[in-house]
């Protein structure tokens, strides 16, 4: 399957005069979407010891065993079986959204990437790469920058979406502004354009965020180990659920190829709710 593979080479800076088109209907997805929204039947989450607030995020302390867990080399990806589920529900994102607030450390951070990769169908390098000037808050906007040759979108940010990330670009001024103070001023290793950062600095690698995904499913009592492709796809059975046409769901989600979107709308049980009446 052509748009599960890796994602090519890492993209640079955003280029401000390429024009990046607006999907028309693309404005009603998620309209009547719950954000975060936890149900109590939830398995609730194993702790996750707390980090002294006075340490610099990329000091090492008693309470990063989630990170130190997830910044190991994860194990190899095991190949999906026939007929295996690829995607996740809206409870299993909800559940691993609900996982990351047991994290101090880094859980901001890997709840707001999580949501936006849900959202807006995000591919693991596209969401590790992007850059700050893809976000506008001001007029809720993403600027959404495809990988292998995807349609490139502007698409528009919900309420919660925008409470995550004002919340987390706050916290990352605040690591800035430590790694400043701890190198003298200077902070010349630190990558200040990109909108997800490690707790080194860098950007965020894909599998940094592939064996935290891994973890916060752990903790999440998931029954299948997720990969951050499965909230692609998760966005685009949600779409479907929703009676978005296909159409608006391949331009949504960047397919070239429309046959990459077939697979969210065939399979939607909507479809059959008028047989065997």
């Amino acid at each position: 399957m052509a748009d599960g593979k890796t994602g090519r080479k890492r993209r640079g800076a955003i280029d401000a005069e390429a024009p990046i088109p607006v999907v028309p209907g693309q404005g009603e997805l998620f309209v009547e979407m719950p954000a975060e929204t936890v149900t109590a039947t939830a398995a609730a989450p194993a702790p996750v010891e707390p980090e002294a607030a006075v340490s610099p995020p990329d000091v090492p302390s008693a309470g990063q065993g989630l990170l130190s867990a997830a910044e190991a080399t994860p194990k190899k990806r095991r190949t999906a079986s026939e007929g295996e589920r690829k995607h996740l529900t809206l409870l299993e994102v909800d559940r691993l959204l609900a996982a990351t607030k047991d994290n101090p450390r880094t859980g901001l951070r890997d709840r707001c990437l999580i949501l936006l990769m849900f959202r807006h169908g995000l591919r693991v390098t596209e969401a590790c790469d992007m850059r700050l000037d893809q976000v506008d808050l001001e007029s809720k906007i993403l600027q959404v920058q495809r990988l292998k040759g995807g349609l490139s979108t502007t698409q528009p940010l919900r309420t919660e979406e925008i409470r995550l990330l004002k919340g987390w670009m706050a916290e990352r001024e605040r690591w800035l502004r430590q790694w400043r103070k701890k190198e003298g001023g200077t902070g010349a290793a630190l990558d200040r354009h990109a909108l997800f950062l490690s707790t080194r600095g860098t950007v965020l690698s894909r599998k940094t965020f592939w064996a935290l995904l891994r973890r916060y499913g752990e903790l999440a009592g998931l029954t299948l180990p997720p990969h951050p492709h499965m909230l692609r796809h998760a966005c685009g059975f949600a779409l479907a659920d929703q009676g978005a046409d296909t159409r608006l769901i391949q331009d949504y989600l960047g397919h070239r190829n429309i046959q990459h979107t077939v697979r969210y709308t065939a399979t939607n049980p909507v479809r059959f709710e008028k047989l065997w009446r």
